[in-house]
This record gives structure tokens, C-alpha cells and sequence, in this order.
């Protein structure tokens, strides 16, 4: 369904408008949401790997860590109170993306964004000035408060301020800008660990109130978007928006559909209700589907755990995090592929090729690691043998980072109406934090039982990964998202669904005012 260009499906709407500067400022500024939640994921993973962090805080699991050569090395790091540290972050999360549901409706994308940064701050400095598990715990909670409502805010805002020839590629920002915050947080780990006196970590925490900061000043100057004045009942300063961002005078056919579609918004009362209609029954488990599929592809056992893996494997604590930096520069540029792709070849050929590129990157790495540590986790590695691992590591990475990691953002904050938009960017940004709490706090026990296995697991699921995009998802780029209902009925399962019998009173709805096509 994927092919050149920037049409849509027969039919579909191609406002007037260009890419602004004003435009890509706006989202470049709301894109670095994208930091916090980047830099700790990267922060996370190398600040556990620390000696002195884990001597302070897990004695345990650095005296299993020290036990003298020739023990299972595959369960060196299983300790649930380690991975309670890591994963309590995406819990938190994911309770409060269901607050910024309303707060993101009612008062707009950029006090969603604002509340988040400010949230996240806090968590940054209790972090960084821990003194046992405890306060280590509620600071991560208060970090993931503030990443509930960033990604539940800023894909939104910037699937609504791009044009949509452009939108792909505006909306990928945020993904990159996690990318980039990952790798600042890897370098700030492989700095921070040569700091005497053992206190190296708490710079890595600490640190984190650079981009919450970056976050908070920057959506106080960001404008909001046309479609949330207008659902929020300022039409005039939306025209004027509108005609800003998309660098014309000539918005009156875009104008007039946002004002239609912010009609049919406001006969919903209740969107979470409304999200179960058999209307919406594509675009639902679509989005349901995508955030969790997202993060069975297995990339925050690498991401999160990074340095933890490559010690695991008998890497140095130095090396592992020089391993960590190297996959974190990796996930930065392969980003840039989809950035530059994603609008042009479609969001299908990037999901399809990333799934099969992680599936055979991770059985070669699964083979490499039980050819060497068999099922008792005995053994050493070479030089050359741990690089190998690393480059087929790296493959993965970079097929994630042009795939499912910035496709997983995109195509659920473009395929919904706006009357449902907000609760199911929630519904998207849960799943996701869902799967991810489970994937950190069943990754170091499964990794314990499963053994190299581990990697056959994720390997099977880029498999189901695939079949999953071939068969239930349509090609989106280019289309107008207020048009987006068009690629459902005319797929052969969801049309089904999405019939133009039911959904004739929505249509009665937005044609009223309309004039009459040409």
C-alpha cells in the first residue's frame, strides 16, 4: 500500500499549506519531550550497572555481581527490588495519562506539556539526592507522572501543527528526540562512572532536571494548536493560527473541517464511552495493539538494561557502558532514516522491513549467547566475540529506531477523529506504559529462566509483529487526519466496521454547514 510521493487514497484532501519556520519551531520546541523520556530510559539502565550504586542501594545484587568466577551469570542481576527501581517509573505513568486525558481536552495540549515538565523536575532532584530505596522509588514515580502526561500530549500536538505531507516526519521528532536523550544519557554515565568518590550517579539522576527544564520553559512560548482553540471555543485566534502555521491565506476549506470536526467533538460527552462505539472499533484495537506489540519487539531489554546485558556477558563495567554509548549513537541516526523515509516510502514498508530486520538480529544474538554461556550461564567472551555481539545488537537497535519505535508514536496520534482523540492518545500512551512496566519487571527473571532463550522469545513475537501490520494496517501517510476515517472503509476487515451505514448520523453532522464540492 506504501509507494512514492505525498498523495493519499483516491479522494483524499490536499490542503493548501507549506512546512513554516514558525511550524518547525513549534514542534522542534515540543518534540523535546521527547528528552526526559529518553534520558531516563538511557540514565536508568547505566546507573544500575555502577558499583557504588548498587553497594548504596541493592548490597545484594553487588555481592552476587562479586561472587568469584565459573556462577550463572544469566542470573547475576535478578533482584525484584532492582527492577521495582527501574519499572515503577511506567506504573506511575500510566495512571497518570488518564488525568492528562481531561487535562489535555479541556485546557489544551501546551499546560499538558508544562505540567509534565514541572513533575518530572521534581522527581530529577529527589533522585539525585537519595538516600535509601525509598526516596529512589518516589522520585521515579513523580519522573513517570511526567512522562504520562508529555506522551500522552505531544504526539497529539504535533500530529495536529504538521501539515500533513509533513506530518510524519514533524511527528518523528519526538522519538528522536528520545533517541538523542537516550545517548546523552549514556555518555553522562560512561563520564559519571570515573568519578571518585562514588557519587557519579547521582550527577546521572540529578542531570535530569536539563531537559525536564529544557521541557517546561519551552511550552510556556509554544502556541497551541488550531484544532484545540477551536475545540475549546476560540475560532477566531484558530483562523489566525491556521493561517500562520500553514504560511497561506487560502485555509478556508482546512478551517471549516476542524470546525466540523470540533461539532461532532463536542456532541460527544463522554469519549471514553464514545471509544467503544463499533466505529472506532479499528482505530481501538489498532492503537491498542501497536503500543503493546511496541514493546514485545523486545528493545527495552536492550535500551534499559543495556549496560547490565553487556556485563552480563562479561563485559567490563567500563566497557559495558562505552557498549551502551556506542547502540545509543546508533538509535540517533537510524532515527534520522525514518525522519527522512517515513513520508515518502509510507509507514507500512518501515514497520514490515524493521520487523523482519529485529527477528534475525535476535536469533543471531540469542545463538551467539548460548553458544558461548550454554543453559548454566558459564563461561567468558573474547574481544572479537563481544563485538560481534554488539554489531548484531546495534542491527537491532536500528531496525527499531526506523520501525516500530517512532511508527509506534505516530500512526495511533493520526488515525483518530478529534472527539475522541485525547482519551485514546491516553488508551495509547497506557498500553504502552504497561507493557513497558512489564517488560522491566519480568526482564531480569526471565532472563534468570529463560536463559539465550530470552532472545528466541522477543524473536517470535517481531514475527507475530509483522503478520500484524501486514494484514490490519492501512497505509496512513498523506491523508488529512480529519480524513483518516477514508482508509477504513476501505480495507477489506475494517470495513466492516466503519460502513457508511453507520456512519451516516456523523456525516449529517459534519456536511450541515459544508457547501457543496465541486
Amino acid at each position: 500500500m506504501a509507494g512514492g510521493g505525498f498523495t493519499g487514497p483516491p479522494g483524499s484532501k490536499d490542503y493548501p499549506g507549506k512546512m513554516t519556520g514558525y511550524v518547525f519551531l513549534a514542534c522542534l520546541v515540543a518534540s523535546s519531550g521527547g528528552l526526559i523520556f529518553g534520558y531516563d530510559i538511557g540514565i536508568s539502565g547505566g546507573v544500575t550497572s555502577m558499583d557504588s550504586f548498587l553497594t548504596k542501594f541493592f548490597p545484594e545484587v553487588y555481592r552476587k555481581e562479586q561472587r568469584a568466577t565459573g556462577s550463572n551469570q544469566y542470573c547475576e542481576f535478578n533482584s525484584q527490588l532492582l527492577t521495582t527501581f527501574t519499572s515503577s517509573l511506567y506504573l506511575a505513568a500510566l495512571v497518570a495519562c488518564f488525568f492528562a486525558s481531561t487535562i489535555t481536552r479541556v485546557f489544551g495540549r501546551k499546560l499538558s506539556m508544562l505540567g509534565g515538565g514541572l513533575i518530572f523536575m521534581v522527581g530529577a532532584i529527589i533522585n539525585g539526592a537519595a538516600r535509601n530505596v525509598a526516596m529512589l522509588i518516589v522520585g521515579r514515580i513523580l519522573l513517570g507522572l511526567g512522562i504520562g502526561f508529555t506522551n500522552q500530549s505531544v504526539p497529539l500536538y504535533l500530529s495536529e501543527m504538521a501539515p500533513p505531507r509533513h506530518r510524519g516526519m514533524l511527528n518523528i521528532g519526538f522519538q528522536l528526540m528520545i533517541t538523542i536523550g537516550i545517548f546523552i544519557a549514556n555518555l553522562i554515565n560512561y563520564g559519571t562512572s570515573k568519578i571518585k568518590g562514588g557519587w557519579g550517579w547521582r550527577v546521572g539522576l540529578g542531570l535530569a532536571v536539563v531537559p525536564a527544564l529544557i521541557m517546561t520553559v519551552g511550552s510556556l512560548f509554544l502556541p497551541d494548536t488550531p484544532n484545540s482553540l477551536i475545540d475549546r471555543g476560540h475560532k477566531d485566534e484558530a483562523r489566525t493560527m491556521l493561517r500562520r502555521v500553514r504560511g497561506t491565506d487560502d485555509i478556508a476549506a482546512e478551517f471549516e473541517d476542524l470546525v466540523q470536526a470540533s461539532e461532532a467533538s463536542q456532541a460527544v460527552k463522554h469519549p471514553w464511552s464514545a471509544l467503544m462505539r463499533r466505529r472506532y472499533r479499528p482505530q481501538f484495537i489498532m492503537s491498542f495493539m501497536i503500543g503493546g506489540l511496541q514493546q514485545l519487539t523486545g528493545i527495552n531489554v536492550v535500551m534499559f538494561y543495556a549496560p547490565v546485558l553487556f556485563k552480563t556477558l562479561g563485559f567490563g563495567a567500563e566497557a559495558s557502558l562505552m557498549s551502551a554509548v556506542i547502540t545509543g549513537l546508533i538509535n540517533v541516526f537510524s532515527t534520522l532514516v525514518s525522519v527522512f523515509t517515513v513520508d515518502r516510502i509510507g509507514r507500512r514498508v518501515l514497520f514490515l522491513q524493521g520487523s523482519v530486520q529485529m527477528t534475525a538480529s535476535q536469533v543471531v544474538v540469542g545463538a551467539l549467547i548460548g553458544a558461548k554461556f550454554g543453559t548454566d550461564g558459564i563461561g567468558t567472551i573474547s574481544r572479537g566475540y563481544a563485538i560481534l555481539v554488539v554489531v548484531f545488537v546495534c542491527l537491532f537497535v536500528s531496525a527499531f529506531a526506523w520501525s516500530w519505535g517512532p511508527l509506534g508514536w505516530l500512526v495511533p496520534s493520526e488515525i483518530y477523529p478529534l472527539e475522541i482523540r485525547s482519551a485514546a492518545q491516553s488508551i495509547t500512551v497506557s498500553v504502552n506504559m504497561l507493557f513497558t512496566f512489564l517488560v522491566a519487571q519480568i526482564f531480569l527473571p526471565m532472563l534468570c529462566a529463560f536463559k539465550f532463550g530470552l532472545f528466541f522469545f522477543f524473536a517470535a513475537w517481531n514475527i507475530i509483529n509483522f503478520l500484524y501490520i501486514a494484514v490490519l494496517l492501512p497505509e496512513t501517510k498523506g491523508i488529512p487526519i480529519e480524513e483518516m476515517s477514508r482508509i477504513w472503509k476501505q480495507h477489506f476487515i475494517w470495513s466492516r466496521y466503519v460502513t457508511a451505514g453507520r456512519n451516516k448520523p456523523m456525516k449529517m453532522v459534519m456536511t450541515s454547514t459544508q457547501p457543496p464540492k465541486k
